[in-house]
């Protein structure tokens, strides 16, 4: 498959990304390929660690493809996303019980379907160009691919903020705030990758490490604690609307491009997974309530749209920031019956 390598290289299962020019985005067929051979090196004794990794310098990996999911969900046929989705949920959960080490290298933008396929792992390394971020809400959709269980674990309310906001962690950030465990500056990674090949021991990156250039998180971080505390967003957006501060300003103009129900629903996962101590599979299965309604009831082909399509930028969402129905809430993120995601 020319959009993936997978191959054994000494005592390593090696998965390489190799779309740069679409920002290495994840298409089915690249998730379903990834799974496939998970499973296969979960009992090839020849394969100690899994290490995935991507070409060109802008992207591990942006997000999905999410082309076909707007041309399907056109045609109604809702039925697809949903298999994606599930597909995809599923993966992530592999990589977060899998057996042996799963290192991901993190360059430039990893987002979205990216930071499921790396996040998730026993060994996360960002580098100096690194840039984490959930931007899901931009789209119609909620913090996914399992990131609402990290979210819903970050100090303060970071969780919330990051959510609401698609701010862009770098290295020392993404550390602070659980997507990542290791800073190891970028000319380091091809040597680091050898040695992994060479001796399948997981424990020689510990000796690449570096401290990670300051980041911007932790000074925010008692205003951010301040606007997101309530965890309801009409109060947010009253709490941010009556601080006269730059970072009040910023925080406002960024919700202001996102779904409102998705931003509502996402604070909603949020806050059940962090009081139900919730796990990763808790997560995806929350996540897996909204998206498989995305389509059909949400704004998800209205962001797509305007994000994607028509690049206008400008999405005719259902609601307003102030004002979204509880009942449409809970409608989103009710139980799924029969349908419920099987991990």
């Amino acid at each position: 498959m020319k959009d993936i390598n997978i191959r054994i290289t000494g005592r390593a299962g090696r998965i390489t990304l190799q779309r740069p020019d679409a920002l290495n985005a994840m298409t089915y067929e690249m998730c379903t390929a990834i799974e496939a051979v998970l499973m296969e090196w979960q009992s090839n004794d020849t394969v100690d660690l899994v290490i995935i990794d991507a070409l060109g310098t802008r992207a591990f990996c942006a997000g999905g493809d999410i082309a076909d999911l707007y041309q399907s969900g056109l045609d109604k046929n809702y039925a697809f996303g949903q298999k994606f989705w599930a597909d995809e949920y599923r993966l992530n959960a592999l990589i977060a019980r899998y057996p042996k080490p799963y290192i991901a290298f993190m360059q430039g933008f990893t987002m979205g379907g990216g930071v499921g396929i790396s996040c998730h792992g026993s060994h996360r390394i960002v580098g100096e160009t690194s840039q984490i971020a959930m931007p899901e809400c931009g789209i119609g959709l909620v913090p996914d691919v399992g990131g609402s269980y990290i979210l819903a674990r970050a100090p303060g309310h970071l969780g919330e903020y990051l959510g609401l906001t698609a701010d862009r962690m770098g290295p020392k950030d993404a550390i602070e705030v659980g997507f990542a465990d290791y800073f190891i500056p970028q000319d380091r990674w091809a040597a680091l990758t050898q040695e992994l090949e060479k001796t399948g021991d997981a424990e020689a990156l510990k000796t690449y490490i570096d401290k990670a250039p300051a980041g911007k998180l932790a000074d925010a971080l008692p205003m951010i604690n301040s606007a997101f505390q309530s965890g309801d967003l009409s109060t947010i957006v009253s709490e941010l609307s009556h601080h006269d501060s730059s970072f009040a300003e910023k925080t406002l103009k960024a919700m202001g491009r996102n779904s409102p129900l998705s931003m509502a629903c996402a604070l909603k996962i949020i806050d059940h997974l962090r009081d139900k101590s919730g796990d990763l599979e808790m997560a995806l299965r929350c996540e897996y309530r909204f998206t498989a309604r995305a389509m059909e009831f949400g704004d998800f082909l209205e962001g797509i749209r305007a994000a994607i399509i028509d690049k206008d930028r400008t999405p005719n969402w259902q609601h307003q920031m102030s004002s979204v129905p509880s009942a449409d809430i809970e409608h989103m993120l009710s139980p799924l019956g029969a349908m419920e995601l099987s991990l």
